[in-house]
């Protein structure tokens, strides 16, 4: 049985990074993962993200989980700037079909936090 959302999303598509840990073949079934993504803490669908997906734009997660994951993140913390830019980013890295959305999500990330609208890998202004 798998004891955390990211044991059992590696037994489903692996995970670059790491070995899929053993467990029970009934658990594999996307149905079943879904089902405990889409009732996930904020928190536990970040670390799955971290631990699978380190750098966005890797890892074995199917795009769907991605962009659902993302999706339930945001409905737990809607007032999250940087990671309404994080999903900005998988969007837009995944696919043109949803640059509209990141768009969105950026403009409203902009406006809940204008600092942090500045391009990544710009360094802060000295004081």
């Amino acid at each position: 049985m798998h004891t955390t959302l990211t044991e059992h999303a590696r037994c489903l598509w692996g995970d670059e990074y790491g070995p899929t840990p053993p467990c029970d073949a009934s658990e594999h079934h996307s149905m079943y993962f879904t089902e405990k993504l889409t009732f996930a803490d904020a928190d536990d669908i970040v670390a799955m993200l971290r631990d699978l997906c380190p750098h966005l734009v890797d890892g074995l997660l199917p795009v769907w989980v991605r962009n659902l994951a993302y999706r339930l993140i945001l409905l737990q913390r809607p007032d999250d700037p940087a990671m309404m830019r994080e999903a900005a980013l998988n969007l837009e890295a995944h696919g043109p079909s949803w640059d509209d959305i990141a768009e969105d999500l950026r403009a409203r990330a902009d406006a809940l936090d204008p600092e942090g609208a500045k391009p990544w890998g710009h360094a802060p202004d000295p004081a």
